[in-house]
């Protein structure tokens, strides 16, 4: 898939269809209505860039995940280790643990992880 980038507001505006979906077109009105005064033409335009993008479907005003939260933020954390650090899986490490510690349990998950990737 192609690089997918949102805004500051369009992923805020993703996370609350995420932890409500499936939900209706007219419930994300008054949504963002709320959250971001939004009018009801705001609120379908960003609805429908973020249908456009892939990220969602809107099938007779309810709107469900064409990819999954978990999907798309793991997306955008290979692409910023791709684009930062030239897909360096270590350099993105080395740099995050710069200056810090890990407790003995962030190490033994980190652990696991690179157990369970390397298993396939």
């Amino acid at each position: 898939m192609a690089e997918l980038q949102l805004g500051v507001i369009e992923a805020q505006f993703a996370d609350m269809i995420w932890e409500r979906e499936p939900v209706t077109s007219s419930e994300l009105v008054k949504l963002a209505a709320d959250a971001f005064t939004w009018k009801r033409t705001t609120t379908h335009t960003v609805l429908k860039r973020l249908c456009d993008k892939g990220l969602f479907e809107n099938n007779k005003g309810t709107v469900t995940s064409v990819i999954s939260r978990a999907q798309f933020y793991s997306m955008q954390s290979r692409q910023f280790v791709n684009n930062t650090f030239d897909g360096s899986l270590p350099a993105f490490i080395a740099a995050f643990t710069k200056g810090g510690t890990l407790t003995p349990e962030e190490a033994d998950e980190i652990r696991k992880m690179i157990d369970q990737a390397e298993e396939g």
